[in-house]
């Protein structure tokens, strides 16, 4: 198998269903629902990053996360530079599912920021699928 970037993308198209398309979609609005959380509920985010305040920017780490959660939500959903937007959001997942373990740990959020980490992760290696903004304008060509 192929490992470049082409050969990914080569096998992901062939092997593409509306089901991964679906969850990539849900993917990308859930991403765009928690930026959306995080602008409205900031006094919440202060105190969910308090144990580590120290070693991050609050403000700085308060706009990262709320934007790209938001813009590549919005980018996920489409397919658009799925696997860029993707990566702009791994550490932050990382580090939701680390503050689980530094703070107070709440499963419910453990569970949910670990999912999302392991779908997140998949659609990195995997990409947009078939039915995407990369597929479209690669075709076009």
């Amino acid at each position: 198998m192929d490992t470049t970037v082409k050969g990914l993308n080569k096998w992901a198209n062939a092997h593409s269903t509306i089901t991964f398309n679906t969850i990539r979609i849900a993917l990308g609005f859930f991403l765009i629902y928690k930026g959306a959380y995080f602008i409205t509920n900031s006094g919440s985010f202060e105190d969910l990053i308090a144990p580590v305040s120290n070693f991050m920017g609050g403000m700085l780490t308060f706009h990262y996360i709320a934007s790209a959660h938001i813009m590549g939500g919005i980018m996920i959903v489409f397919g658009l530079l799925t696997r860029w937007a993707l990566l702009a959001q791994l550490p932050i997942l990382i580090g939701a599912v680390l503050i689980n373990f530094l703070g107070e740990m709440n499963g419910i959020n453990l569970l949910i920021a670990t999912l999302t980490l392991a779908v997140s992760i998949f659609y990195t290696i995997y990409g947009s699928g078939k039915y995407s903004a990369d597929y479209y304008f690669k075709m076009q060509k």
